[in-house]
């Protein structure tokens, strides 16, 4: 079988073999440490915390932490401080003349760039840490055996250090294991609900049974999630290829030869930052009536804390597609994009080089990025639709929004890692039909 003699092949280069076990040593070190609860808690008294986790905003919250954050773990507050604080650097990027400098060093304006975002991530994590305990207490105070200041200090102390070693570890992941660190302690925390999701949902089915048509559902509601996860594959595969001439060799005006190569504009070139960008948004109704007992407020949140809701989705939604449009508009610059292509002789057929150039490449870029921000934002409305059918809420969150998008990226990307070693070493790759394509591209052809 092509799938056992890959894992042979696998098992064969030392480096790669090493690469993985190193790997999955670190997720385990972290899965471990999502059990560990903070000290002062009685873990068989968190009975709200985990009611409140069951549902609404805060569902997400503790999907993407792998459970952590119903358990009152060291890890609680996952790696989403760390994104944050990255998303702010990335936007500070756009405005802030000394980070666009430090973007322009190379590898020693990266370092800089990571120090600060490590030193924003701690900032973020002494807010973000007093908020979760105290809502902490209002839902299941009985669990802290001893309330406090020292408790409070000691807790945030704790707490801010499981996310900084939690960096630590996706970053060794990066240096000495296999794919991205950071992505892919996501996507395990997401990984790591899916079994208890779906023996949920099988139980509700099972249970449906006895009024028929209980496991036919289960099983239209697992083609379902099929279609969608592979529509999700085409999103962060899909690209529209534009055509450019090279000229291999330039006297005055004219060109003699040349060569035709393909710039692959992706339909998604913002991956999954829109929904965080929008989630994040829609986290902040939440976390401010958290700490304002206010009956407006309260109500207010809660017509944002209900992911059924038309008002909550609506909003998401015409969020998703305005960030998907701006963070195109900061990653993708089609000015540089032209005198790239002009510096080295290139030119798009039909097209005059120069402002006609960039013209053309914004007209397909605004025409591409339509489609494929409504489809996103499809997608990430999806669960509440699977809640609406009847589908359980734990495993509603897998048929579309920011789970599944990291899901298919981060295995994506891996198992071109994988390859790559595959391919380096005359080994066949992963697929027959041809190269895996990550969210970066695909080939020689890739755009990073």
């Amino acid at each position: 079988m092509k799938l056992v003699e890959t894992i042979r092949n696998i098992w064969k280069i030392e480096d790669l073999k090493t690469r993985i076990l190193t790997t999955l040593g670190f997720i385990l070190v972290y899965r471990l440490g999502s059990f560990v609860v903070l000290p002062g808690i009685d873990p068989a008294k968190l009975a709200g915390l985990s009611q409140q986790t069951r549902e609404g905003v805060m569902g997400l919250l503790d999907m993407f932490s792998g459970g952590a954050f119903s358990n009152a773990s060291i890890f609680a507050l996952g790696i989403m401080p760390y994104i944050s604080a990255s998303i702010v650097v990335q936007l500070l990027g756009m405005a802030i003349p000394y980070f666009q400098k430090l973007q322009r060093e190379g590898e020693s304006g990266r370092r800089k760039i990571n120090q600060i975002t490590r030193y924003l991530t701690v900032l973020i994590l002494l807010v973000q840490a007093p908020g979760y305990l105290a809502n902490l207490a209002s839902q299941a105070g009985d669990a802290i055996m001893e309330h406090g200041w020292g408790f409070n200090v000691t807790s945030t102390i704790i707490l801010t250090a499981g996310t900084m070693f939690v960096m630590w570890l996706g970053e060794r992941i990066t240096d000495k294991g296999i794919g991205n660190g950071i992505s892919l302690i996501i996507m395990i925390g997401i990984i790591a609900r899916l079994p208890q999701a779906f023996f949920a949902e099988l139980i509700s089915r099972l249970e449906a049974t006895a009024g028929g048509g209980g496991l036919v559902m289960l099983l239209i509601e697992l083609v379902i999630l099929f279609f969608v996860f592979m529509g999700t594959i085409l999103l962060v595969q899909g690209t529209r290829r534009i055509p450019v001439q090279y000229a291999k060799r330039i006297v005055g005006n004219k060109q003699y030869g040349g060569v035709r190569q393909y710039i692959p504009l992706k339909v998604n070139a913002a991956g999954v930052m829109p929904i965080i960008f929008a989630q994040a948004i829609m986290f902040i109704p939440v976390t401010v009536a958290g700490f304002v007992n206010s009956d407006s407020a309260t109500g207010f949140a809660a017509v944002f804390a209900d992911i059924t809701g038309f008002w909550y989705n609506f909003v998401y939604a015409l969020m998703i597609i305005a960030f998907t449009y701006f963070y195109t508009a900061i990653t993708i610059n089609p000015t540089q994009m032209a005198e790239d292509m002009k510096r080295n002789g290139g030119f798009i057929p039909g097209v005059k080089p120069g402002r006609k150039t960039v013209e053309y490449l914004d007209s397909v870029m605004s025409k591409i990025t339509l489609p494929g921000s409504i489809f996103l934002a499809i997608i990430a409305i999806l669960p509440a639709f699977a809640m609406m059918a009847g589908v359980e809420r734990s495993f509603a969150y897998f048929y579309g929004g920011t789970s599944l998008l990291i899901l298919v990226g981060v295995i994506l990307d891996t198992l071109q890692q994988i390859e790559s070693h595959l391919l380096m070493r005359h080994y066949d790759g992963l697929m027959k039909s041809g190269r895996i394509k990550g969210r970066t591209g695909g080939g020689a052809q890739a755009m990073y």
